[in-house]
């Protein structure tokens, strides 16, 4: 079953299903570019990996993903009994854990010369949010960026710091970024809201040869019909990261003349 949204599903924003979704869109991605590109270039899945302590985890405070189901709440009953005084009780803290995430992206390598011709990236929480995460990831998109090595920035998630980029004045809740090395610092940045279709974009490779348009929006169908995520998500409950009234609305609106959400749970 297809995705019921036209552009970006806001539940695969949701943390515990955000990961699996970064993991199949550079796997449908490497599928659906290699066939194009070679003999002469070759699609890599490479990996990051990043060392963070101390951190909030992106899951502290998040509930339960909203899957299909119900829960049951037993009461205790009341009763009279005396209870003796207690000692004092511990409380109960967290504290500051090494913690290795592994991120993974592409880049397209011109199979003569093992030059790296495209760097794509897929942004993950870490990487809009204040932390070691954003740090290394910012250090590296500036040595793309000071170098001729194309880059492809996917920005699918609407919490967090986006990016910088200069003079743009228009905000959206997601963003893909098309750096041409031969064109900095002019880049094509393709904006679209929760409403609008993903825009496909060309990949830039290298001068004369034939780019090939990447169509963002059927991989995501893709993946999602793929991964049977109509059969993970409650409709009925709101997405998370939280959405605002005026693009909760929609959404309601949206979902409820499809017969997808008959109820509309906080």
């Amino acid at each position: 079953m297809p995705s019921p949204f036209p552009g970006m599903n806001p539940y695969l924003e949701h943390p515990e299903v955000w990961p699996g979704v970064h993991l199949l869109l550079i796997s449908e991605l490497t599928k659906f570019l290699s066939p194009q590109l070679r003999p002469k270039y070759r699609v890599g899945v490479e990996v990051r990996m990043y060392e963070t302590i101390g951190e909030q985890s992106l899951l502290v405070g998040i509930p339960d993903l909203t899957v299909k189901g119900s829960q049951v709440t037993t009461k205790q009953p009341m009763t009279n009994v005396a209870v003796a005084e207690a000692p004092t009780q511990p409380q109960t803290v967290e504290v500051p854990v090494p913690e290795t995430i592994k991120q993974g992206y592409l880049e397209v390598r011109e199979v003569a010369t093992k030059e790296v011709v495209t760097a794509i990236e897929i942004l993950s929480p870490i990487n809009k949010r204040s932390g070691e995460g954003r740090k290394q990831y910012e250090t590296k998109r500036n040595k793309v960026l000071g170098s001729f090595t194309h880059l492809v920035e996917i920005d699918l998630l609407r919490k967090g710091q986006p990016m910088p980029v200069y003079h743009s004045n228009i905000e959206t809740h997601y963003r893909i970024l098309v750096s041409r090395g031969d064109r900095r610092p002019q880049a094509d940045l393709y904006g679209f809201n929760l409403p609008d279709p993903i825009p496909s974009f060309p990949l830039p490779l290298k001068s004369g040869d034939t780019e090939p348009l990447v169509d963002l929006q059927l991989l995501l169908s893709n993946i999602y019909d793929q991964a049977s995520y109509d059969l993970l998500i409650d409709y009925n409950q709101e997405p998370l990261p939280q959405l605002s009234e005026e693009d909760g609305d929609w959404v309601n609106t949206w979902l409820t003349e499809r017969e997808l959400r008959t109820r509309r749970v906080s």
